[in-house]
């Protein structure tokens, strides 16, 4: 009898110790499995429509998801998708917005009518370098003028594009004359209006389909800033250039707003610390760097280059240009929209952003 009762002790001693050991192990379980959620990696999903090859690419888009990843101690992978393959270019910022991609990037102009008062900033006169494109966008949004037009995701930073320039095959652009009757690919409505007022038709096409439909004919020339002309290879097939800074583009990196919500608060200041002026500013000057390389380029092969410097002091495109101008400014006041006031600012912006 003593002999079972200290068998049944023993047992009972055997069984809490064992009980303890796994309630120890599963503690130590816990708590590796707590850090290690604290270690995830977020995978964030970057849309846009610059070639793999392009410097918007190599240049800043890849060092930018690598920052990311390397102060979040790998916590943020960015996996970029060019070649407008995971969204159309036109449709990027609502699939951003809807969170089909979480960052997308896109030209402002490709979306008709979503962006009026930003693309304020593309009218002639205002900005005559990437640089200081960038730079006017950025200050324009950072002070209130047009961020209402981006509340519906989380904006990272703006950026703009040198000054158009028109592109054509075998057919010099000297005066607005040269270009009635012809077909010219035109990158936003600002652009569009100009071009109409000077005779010709302005033909809406996203840049991956001008390089085809210029080889097929669709279209005699087109309105580009010369890096994308590099980016696109159409320079493959343009030999006549006119240097006329008659617009500039608008271009946005925007983050689905749930998404960047949803990060921890040292994550969201990880991307806080790389968005804005900062990166407006490392775009505007690739693209300056760029243009300056294509537009060599394009001397060194041979082509025909007419520079038109200051297009709105010109006798032959004041007229044409000035009638673009006001006919922008009207629909956006059409819209119930202050367009007078904001063209004021982005005068005042320009000046406080030239280089």
């Amino acid at each position: 009898m003593k002999m079972s009762i200290k068998l049944k002790v023993g047992a009972l001693s055997l069984f809490m110790a064992l009980a303890l050991g796994m309630s120890g192990c599963s503690n130590q379980s816990d708590s590796g499995a707590s850090a290690t959620s604290s270690q995830e990696t977020t995978t964030l999903r970057f849309s846009h429509f610059w070639p793999a090859t392009s410097a918007m690419q190599t240049d800043v888009f890849e060092p930018w998801a690598k920052k990311l990843e390397t102060e979040s101690n790998g916590r943020l992978k960015v996996e970029i998708y060019p070649s407008a393959t995971l969204s159309e270019p036109e449709n990027t910022y609502d699939a951003t917005a809807k969170g089909i991609v979480d960052i997308g990037a896109q030209v402002q102009g490709y979306d008709a009518g979503r962006f009026p008062l930003t693309q304020i900033a593309e009218l002639p006169g205002l900005s005559s370098s990437a640089s200081q494109m960038s730079c006017m966008l950025q200050k324009l949004y950072d002070d209130g003028d047009i961020s209402s037009e981006y509340e519906d995701t989380h904006l990272l930073f703006m950026m703009g594009a040198g000054p158009g320039a028109f592109h054509t095959v075998d057919k010099v652009i000297r005066t607005p004359e040269d270009m009635k009757g012809m077909r010219i690919r035109r990158p936003s409505a600002i652009a569009g209006d100009i071009i109409e007022a000077t005779g010709a038709s302005p033909v809406g096409l996203p840049a991956t389909d001008i390089y085809t439909s210029l080889q097929r004919g669709v279209i005699d020339g087109l309105s580009f800033a010369w890096s994308p002309t590099g980016d696109f290879r159409i320079t493959e097939l343009t030999n006549a250039h006119t240097n006329i800074p008659f617009y500039s583009s608008a271009l946005l990196v925007t983050m689905n707003k749930d998404k960047y919500e949803s990060l921890s608060d040292d994550l969201k200041k990880i991307i806080d610390d790389n968005s804005g002026k900062v990166m407006a500013d490392i775009a505007g000057q690739m693209f300056d760097r760029e243009d300056a390389r294509v537009m060599e380029q394009a001397r060194a092969k041979g082509d025909t280059i007419i520079e038109i410097p200051d297009p709105l002091n010109d006798p032959d495109w004041k007229g044409p240009l000035e009638k673009g101008i006001q006919k922008y400014l009207t629909d956006v006041k059409a819209l119930g929209l202050d367009a007078d006031a904001v063209y004021e600012k982005a005068k005042v912006a320009s000046a406080a952003c030239k280089v």
